[in-house]
């Protein structure tokens, strides 16, 4: 019966044919000749074929049999290159990791760390999302993504959230703006409603302003200038005349380095960037590897003014 053959009647096959003798084909495969001559017995009577003519000196295929060897090495090689695969998938060396993250995560953080990592794990592949903070805790709800390194926004059960960093707010303009001759720092008090550009409230920064400074001025009340990320929000303040509020790290990064930034105070308001994981879901090894990698490179980059890496409890 075809369902009593194994891949080990497989292998002892093709090992006798490429030896050409029990006796050597028993030694690569550390058998007992008795035992590997049971074991070709077995396959012939489980198929209803001869194999092998055997002689004193010699072990030929029979044409049978010599049809089959091809069919047989590709059977073992698929087999073997299957397991071998999924064996480099359970130690990280290879696989694709998926995750979103803030942009000026992407920037300061991440790119480095991708870098790095592809370094050690070429055949790790990744791909990496900007999204909005409302759509990023979803997708990792969802399975979407792997993880996700952005602040917490609406804060799902299912969903662990462990600090990495804090992240200063303060005032961004290009030196243009009044507000860029501050010396040091602002308050909130100085802040004109009508010169800001605001962020819409499924992002990051949105939702956490209009949730901790709404008491602080009237930015939130009526309807304002909005914007959804930080590239449009680039372009609004490149013409000059508007101001925006952004946190310490997003400021620093690309074209923002250029632009003054000034920390908000009375009171300072600051993000807490997380890792963002589904609860009681492992993490693939290679996800594992990358955050060793994602780590070694928070603690090894100097961080902007404004910014402090924490050592975070899971929330």
């Amino acid at each position: 019966m075809i369902r009593n053959v194994s891949l080990r009647h497989l292998r002892c096959f093709v090992a006798v044919a490429n030896a050409g003798s029990f006796t050597m084909a028993a030694s690569r495969l550390f058998l007992t000749q008795s035992s590997l001559t049971a074991t070709i017995q077995q396959f012939e009577q489980a198929v209803g074929v001869k194999l092998f003519d055997r002689s004193t000196r010699h072990v030929v295929m029979t044409q049978e049999a010599a049809r089959f060897k091809a069919e047989a090495e590709k059977i073992l090689s698929q087999f073997d290159g299957a397991v071998s695969d999924l064996q480099a998938f359970s130690q990280g060396r290879q696989g694709h990791i998926r995750i979103a993250a803030a942009a000026s995560v992407i920037d300061h953080f991440l790119a480095d760390a991708i870098y790095s990592f592809r370094q050690e794990y070429p055949n790790i592949t990744v791909s990496l999302r900007d999204a909005g903070a409302e759509l990023v805790e979803r997708m990792v709800s969802m399975g979407d993504i792997d993880f996700a390194v952005t602040s917490r926004h609406k804060g799902y059960d299912d969903l662990v959230y462990t600090p990495l960093f804090e992240d200063t707010y303060g005032v961004i303009c290009n030196a243009a703006h009044p507000l860029s001759r501050k010396k040091t720092t602002v308050r909130w008090a100085e802040l004109d409603p009508s010169d800001y550009v605001g962020f819409t409230a499924d992002t990051g920064i949105g939702a956490f302003l209009r949730e901790h400074a709404r008491e602080n001025l009237a930015l939130f009340d009526g309807q304002r200038d909005e914007i959804s990320s930080t590239t449009s929000l680039y372009a609004v303040l490149r013409v000059g005349g508007r101001y925006s509020i952004l946190p310490a790290l997003a400021a620093s990064v690309g074209e923002f380095s250029a632009f003054t930034f000034r920390e908000l105070t009375s009171p300072r308001l600051a993000r807490e960037v997380c890792l963002i994981t589904r609860r009681l879901r492992s993490l693939s090894p290679g996800s594992e590897h990358f955050l060793r990698f994602m780590r070694e490179t928070m603690q090894e980059k100097p961080v902007p003014p404004g910014v402090r890496l924490v050592k975070g409890k899971k929330k």
